[in-house]
């Protein structure tokens, strides 16, 4: 009796573990993106302009430690990635878009630097929904959304503007797209403008 007892365990055991859908990490990361319509394209009034000298800035990076502005001067040309809010639509498909186009961004000596004004657990647990990440994602929530702000990308809501900055490797800033925060900047135009710097 036992044994019949413990096959039938067995057996139910496996039904229910066959039964159990398959997730993947793109499914979970899908499943738990917060839709927030279609927003007001612009909502904020830049605070500087090309040919400006780019604010320096240091913020908390998600992979420890800080990261600053300053890190990549002289070495690099900076692209700045902000990017309204973790856990959004568009968001979500943007940063992780860039990781097929990392030889692109290496190739034109460039570093891509990824804020947004949410707080480093929230981003922890959001870039590993996304998968591996090759740039650094820094955090601007405290004091909330200064570097934004600085920039002029802070949007009245406390979120920032989807918004691309291409620094030269002397801080001087050489491109400026504060996009439709409903659609993703175009990849191909920012390599254009990282090719212009060589």
């Amino acid at each position: 009796m036992k044994t019949k007892i413990t096959t039938m365990l067995v057996f139910v055991s496996c039904v229910a573990l066959w039964a159990v859908p398959v997730v993947s990490a793109e499914d979970v990361l899908h499943e738990s993106v917060y839709q927030v319509g279609t927003l007001k394209p612009r909502d904020s009034v830049l605070k500087v302009r090309v040919g400006d000298m780019a604010p320096e800035f240091t913020l908390k990076a998600v992979s420890g430690g800080t990261v600053s502005l300053k890190d990549f001067l002289g070495r690099k040309n900076i692209v700045i990635s902000f990017v309204p809010a973790a856990w959004t639509p568009v968001c979500s498909d943007q940063w992780p878009g860039y990781n097929i186009a990392r030889e692109e961004f290496e190739g034109n000596d460039a570093m891509l630097i990824g804020i947004s004004v949410d707080n480093t657990p929230t981003q922890f647990a959001w870039t590993r929904a996304m998968g591996a990440l090759w740039f650094p994602v820094l955090s601007d929530f405290w004091p909330h959304g200064k570097v934004a702000d600085t920039y002029g990308v802070l949007r009245t809501d406390g979120t920032a503007e989807r918004a691309i900055f291409i620094v030269d490797k002397k801080g001087r800033i050489r491109y400026i797209d504060v996009h439709d925060i409903n659609s993703r900047p175009p990849l191909d135009g920012i390599i254009d403008e990282l090719r212009k710097l060589r």
